[in-house]
């Protein structure tokens, strides 16, 4: 194994020979020079792993010197050490992007842990994250075996995803596909449990589900005094919103952040609806057949939102304002962002912003989005990639430098499926992927949650005899004519509409102005 190079400026570099030899005997190789000239040229020769920095020095000075040489090698981690506390030099260092920063008299752990710090940063998280999971591991792995409510559930899908993140950029891939293979154990007890309870919530105690959300958790955060802000982002997964936390933070604060769990099917037309009508789908169909729109049914299936929801406020007594925006466009998007400020005014502004619906459909249907989203992990990246560059967050940031309450939430999440499923119906039947809905289906019954009679779970029928079927874990439903093409073309994408913690447990944060 190579030695690592350190170079050392410092025109006292003299009285620093016992931290040299200090560093020496742990096998480092030291390099020294006394001026910013000589490191500037020595720099433009060698390459070092390091760089510790005199501030205090004649000639060109530890700042001026620090400049010179991130323009010539802008990678370089370097470390500041200066006599000085002065808040500006801090300042200044810290802007122009140091690795650490020491105030002299420095001792030698305090270089050997700057070092560790620096240089071998990823090698100790990722020993000591592996470590702490390999632990955690077999606490999930038996708590997996004794869940028996939804809270439970919410707390371990919780811990799943700490974990996945946690271990997303260590360098031991084995960990990443231990937790994998939790996750995919998860999935299968979620199934049964979600077997087993789902029909039973709407007759007595159950998680607050998409019908309840405006209800129960947006309308006691409403305030007249406050206008509230409403974020719908189709198809967010919990992983997702997490990754996108950072960001965010940057303008606000979360004063409450927790899960709730999409109606079945986890599909827009169903669990979107939902929400802004405060009704499930058959009731939705009942009391408002010009709104509502069965999967065979010709034309948009979600064009009545605002309707829904205007119905919904009255339904509830509320008097505010409020306005309601869609989303589906950057265009639509920097239009709303541009006239943002005439929303002051609102008690409740809710948009609904399709973004990452769109780049699932995408990924299906396009091969470099194939490549860009291969993975959880990657599909992560471009959702935040997407974020940070969006009229929604310049939106945002409106929002707080307007007082906004900010509410984040979504309809249902989405899993990358990869294993089929056959399934026959006739021409009537649905054409989702994670669920189907039609007369006589023929389906592998260990792979499907199966409703035969559609109204126990308040879903509509489409005739008579039309049941429901639901993919478990990470199928997809596929019909046995072109069956091999169908699979290979739908393998590893992103679809929603079935039974997986993916998209059942999904974020719903509350976050107040920094």
């Amino acid at each position: 194994m190579n030695k690592i190079k350190i170079l050392w400026v410092d025109d006292e570099i003299d009285l620093l020979k016992p931290h040299i030899l200090f560093l020496q005997k742990k096998n480092y190789d030291v390099t020294t020079l006394q001026s910013g000239l000589e490191a500037i040229d020595l720099i433009s020769e060698e390459n070092f792993d390091i760089i510790f920095l005199d501030e205090n020095m004649p000639g060109l000075s530890g700042l001026e010197t620090l400049t010179e040489i991130k323009a010539k090698k802008p990678s370089i981690p370097i470390v500041m050490i200066t006599k000085s506390e002065e808040e500006y030099i801090m300042e200044e260092a810290i802007g122009s992007k140091i690795a650490d920063y020491l105030i002299k008299p420095v001792n030698p752990n305090q270089i050997l842990l700057s070092l560790k710090k620096n240089l071998d940063h990823s090698r100790l998280v990722s020993e000591k994250t592996t470590s702490n999971y390999q632990q955690e591991f077999r606490k999930i792995a038996m708590d997996l075996s004794m869940i028996n409510s939804y809270e439970e559930w919410e707390e371990i899908y919780r811990k799943l995803i700490y974990w996945e993140l946690e271990l997303e950029d260590i360098e031991e891939a084995s960990m990443r596909e231990i937790l994998e293979s939790q996750k995919s154990e998860a999935n299968n007890q979620f199934f049964k449990f979600i077997s087993k309870n789902y029909e039973d919530w709407f007759h007595g105690d159950g998680p607050t589900m998409s019908h309840e959300l405006f209800r129960s958790k947006i309308v006691p955060q409403l305030d007249k005094e406050t206008p509230t802000l409403l974020v719908v982002v189709d198809n967010l997964r919990y992983d997702q919103w997490k990754a996108m936390e950072g960001i965010v933070s940057n303008y606000y604060k979360p004063i409450q952040e927790e899960t709730y769990c999409s109606i079945l099917p986890t599909a827009t037309q169903y669990a979107r609806n939902a929400i802004f009508s405060g009704l499930m789908p058959s009731e939705m169909e009942k009391l408002y057949p010009q709104y509502w729109k069965n999967d065979v049914d010709d034309g948009g299936k979600n064009l009545h939102e605002e309707d829904f929801l205007a119905e919904q406020i009255r339904r509830l007594g509320l008097d505010i304002k409020w306005e309601y925006h869609k989303i589906s466009s950057l265009k639509a998007g920097k239009k709303l962002a541009d006239n943002f400020k005439n929303q002051k005014d609102n008690d409740l502004c809710v948009i609904v912003y399709n973004f990452v619906d769109m780049l699932s459909h995408a990924k299906t249907e396009m091969e470099v989005v194939k490549e860009l989203a291969s993975n959880d992990k990657a599909y992560r990246s471009l959702t935040t990639s997407w974020f940070k560059n969006s009229p929604l967050l310049e939106i945002i940031q409106q929002a707080q430098q307007l007082g906004f309450k900010l509410l984040i939430t979504t309809d249902h999440g989405t899993i990358n499926v990869k294993n089929p499923s056959k399934v026959i119906g006739d021409k009537e039947t649905s054409l989702n992927l994670r669920y189907k809905t039609g007369r006589s289906l023929t389906y592998e019954n260990k792979e499907v949650l199966a409703f035969k009679d559609p109204k126990h779970v308040f879903l509509p029928s489409i005739t008579m005899s039309s049941s429901f079927i639901f993919a478990k874990q990470d199928y997809f439903f596929a019909y046995p004519n072109n069956y091999n093409h169908y699979v290979s073309y739908y393998r590893n994408t992103y679809q929603h509409g079935g039974v997986s913690l993916e998209e059942m447990i999904i974020p719903f944060v509350v976050l107040e102005p920094k």
